[in-house]
């Protein structure tokens, strides 16, 4: 327990700097509101896709003018975590037109889980809709209760589809081979499974899975020099930032920095070496969502470094990356839940707060 004490002292130490009174070292420039927003994506345009939990789908301009809804998304299954989460484009949107969407939805009896469906946006004036819509992915198997889905996308370089998936608020699923809960899923961008996933030769569900052994993973990215990393919530703290290793088992419920609800400890990552540990795990919590890595001109200072958007420390987190080693360096105080951050074209940062009202925001160097 010594490593888990050391960080809490430090996080905690780090925690009374944070809060005190500090200039942001950026304007905010309030563009939207929206009611529980989840995910956005900018399209080539300029304009952006932003998701409400609710079910709807919209396309925004970055002066803030709202579409109507688009038509023909999925009817999702709206309870405690779950709804519409996350939407992407496939790296060829400018010639197909495709988007992903990921979302909760319900099945046969009380039981529900996480799908993601690709459709052909068509924007028109009069509005957008959704064309061939077509599922191409499903939590397996589907669970009772409505938390931990997950449910984040990102593609590679290569044109693989990687999709976090959560354990459901299950547990033992994350360690177990036969089903995709608690894992990092890589597929083809029509679902389908590559051949070189390793372990692929067992067939079925297992074939999707890259690695296993995550609790709820709520932010995927790569970084510059490829590599993909998640963000995921611990139990009772003990939130993490791992660097995401074809094959890798990341321990949980086996091992975790942080504690069951209950009190009940968790042994730490040290003490199974054969569990892959977190980069950085945070003690007490930042309840971490969404997050980039960041290569814009509008703060050079930050090239390289993951910007995460915090929930319950109502904050974006930037942490410096080097090599495999990674520490948080500053916390920006925004007081209010973070959903998601990403970066415009210009460098610029766009942030979604949390909850019904959240509002999109721009943030840019001070003048």
């Amino acid at each position: 327990m010594l490593r888990n004490t050391f960080a809490l002292i430090i996080v905690s130490l780090s925690a009374l700097v944070h809060a005190e009174e500090v200039e942001l070292p950026f304007e905010i420039s309030p563009v939207a509101t929206f009611n529980e927003p989840w995910a956005m994506t900018f399209l080539p345009d300029g304009r952006l896709l932003v998701t409400e939990k609710r079910g709807r789908l919209y396309v925004v301009t970055q002066e803030g003018t709202k579409s109507r809804p688009v038509e023909d998304v999925p009817n999702v299954d709206y309870r405690g975590q779950g709804g519409l989460g996350d939407v992407i484009l496939h790296p060829d949107f400018a010639n197909n037109g495709l988007i992903y969407i990921s979302y909760a939805e319900s099945g046969i009896g009380n039981v529900r889980g996480a799908a993601v469906a690709r459709g052909r946006l068509v924007m028109g004036d009069k509005g957008s809709r959704l064309e061939a819509v077509e599922v191409i992915w499903r939590q397996n198997p589907k669970v009772t209760d409505d938390g931990h889905y997950g449910h984040r996308m990102a593609f590679d370089d290569d044109g693989y589809l990687f999709i976090s998936s959560g354990d459901r608020q299950k547990f033992e699923p994350a360690q177990q081979m036969t089903g995709n809960l608690g894992k990092i899923v890589r597929l083809n961008d029509d679902g389908s499974v590559p051949e070189d996933n390793p372990f692929y030769d067992r067939g079925d569900v297992t074939a999707e899975i890259w690695s296993l052994g995550h609790r709820n993973p709520l932010g995927l990215a790569f970084d510059d020099k490829g590599r993909l990393w998640n963000t995921e919530m611990g139990p009772l703290h003990g939130d993490e930032l791992n660097l995401v290793v074809k094959s890798l088992n990341y321990g949980y419920p086996i091992v975790s920095e942080g504690d069951h609800y209950s009190g009940e400890p968790i042994p730490d990552h040290d003490t199974r070496p054969e569990f892959e540990a977190p980069k950085v795990a945070w003690v007490p919590t930042i309840a971490p969502a969404s997050f980039i890595f960041y290569s814009g001109s509008q703060f050079p200072q930050w090239q390289g470094s993951a910007l995460i958007a915090g929930l319950a420390s109502r904050a974006i987190i930037r942490v410096e990356v080097e090599d495999d080693t990674a520490e948080e360096a500053e916390r920006f105080d925004l007081g209010a839940r973070i959903r998601e951050v990403e970066q415009g074209s210009e460098g610029a940062l766009w942030v979604l707060e949390d909850a019904d009202g959240g509002r999109l925001l721009k943030l840019t160097t001070q003048q």
